[in-house]
């Protein structure tokens, strides 16, 4: 499902610095930086995304 909505990081910290933002695309996600988001975003497939946020769990 695509959304133009960000969605933060729940381990961001609480004074808005050190963020991470993530987003559903018609191809997978994509990911930006909070403090540089004129720089732009990453994006990576479905299989690619999965396989980012397992390694991250484990």
């Amino acid at each position: 499902m695509m959304t133009d909505q960000w969605n933060k990081s729940s381990y961001s910290n609480g004074n808005g610095g050190h963020c991470v933002e993530a987003r559903a695309t018609e191809q997978g996600a994509a990911v930006r930086d909070t403090q540089n988001r004129h720089l732009g975003h990453l994006e990576a497939s479905s299989p690619e995304w999965k396989a980012f946020v397992e390694a991250v769990r484990r």
